[in-house]
């Protein structure tokens, strides 16, 4: 790879592609130079290293609405893998709902790509729209880490983010299932998310996201929130209590059908938190402790 076209990485999508000679086939033409091609939707496949795995029903039903009128509008991107046969890079959604549409082609442009640079295509395409969630860049962002042997410092290049930014995206997995999921549903933002991210215990997070949710707490207050819990907060020095918290945990949990966190302050104060999912539930516990 040449230097220009080491420059180019990160700046999107069209500076990753590589245009593919044209290729006669038995039932159609693969454009060159850049052209678009009408590809048979039955011989495209999804793409492997897609990191949105959520579309939205309603949307996707819009979308094929308007195919249906006026055609796919933005080609999608393939490459091919052999006779017949084609590989997503990039626009599944418009794949889909061209197959909702009920078209029998769509206009793609083909490309050579090896399945690194299928994953880092599908991902700078992909984290550059409004649509996606941050946990699902997240998790596009942990592959390309994984699996392509980048550092923090290459990733940022190529998705032409700060390192900060790709570093606080990659925090969020650290987070508790239960705010993950909130993430992923828009219950809270990314700036919520980012205030949380910076308490280093899992149950003071968990209270403070609950008080995110209970009384609508702006993204200031979360951060406020958050600072206080992070002064009240250290992590416990004695490994032996530690341990044992974890029994204790565990035992509570069993007891109460319901998952329990126990956390300690540097003097051994701390909070026991109790989660349950509906007033049924609050009552069965409550019932439980008093018995």
């Amino acid at each position: 790879m040449n230097n220009q076209k080491k420059r180019s990485l990160g700046r999107g999508l069209s500076a990753l592609l590589e245009s593919e000679e044209s290729i006669a086939t038995s039932t159609h033409t693969v454009s060159a130079g850049g052209g678009t091609s009408q590809i048979p939707i039955e011989f495209i496949e999804s793409n492997p290293f897609q990191p949105r795995t959520h579309f939205d029903k309603a949307q996707l039903d819009d979308l094929s609405a308007s195919i249906k009128q006026h055609g796919v509008i933005q080609p999608i991107t393939v490459r091919r893998v052999s006779k017949d046969k084609y590989q997503l890079i990039s626009g599944e959604r418009r794949w889909k709902a061209t197959q909702m549409a009920g078209l029998a082609e769509i206009p793609a442009y083909v490309r050579v790509a090896d399945d690194q640079a299928m994953l880092e295509m599908a991902l700078i395409e992909n984290t550059h729209r409004e649509d996606l969630d941050s946990i699902e860049i997240a998790i596009g962002y942990q592959r390309l880490i994984e699996e392509c042997g980048l550092t923090q410092e290459n990733l940022s290049e190529k998705v032409s983010r700060d390192r900060t930014t790709v570093t606080n995206y990659l925090r969020l997995l650290k987070l508790p299932p239960v705010i993950q999921l909130a993430i992923r549903e828009r219950k809270i933002s990314m700036g919520h998310a980012k205030a949380l991210i910076n308490i280093d215990n899992p149950a003071s997070q968990l209270s403070v996201f609950d008080k995110i949710l209970d009384d609508s707490l702006s993204v200031r207050e979360t951060e406020s929130r958050a600072k206080e819990a992070k002064k009240s907060f250290v992590k416990p020095r004695n490994s032996s209590n530690g341990s044992e918290d974890v029994r204790l945990e565990k035992e509570l949990s069993e007891r109460l059908s319901s998952k329990v966190k126990l956390a300690r302050s540097g003097k051994g104060k701390g909070k026991l938190l109790i989660s349950f999912s509906s007033d049924d539930e609050l009552s069965k516990i409550v019932g439980l402790l008093h018995a």
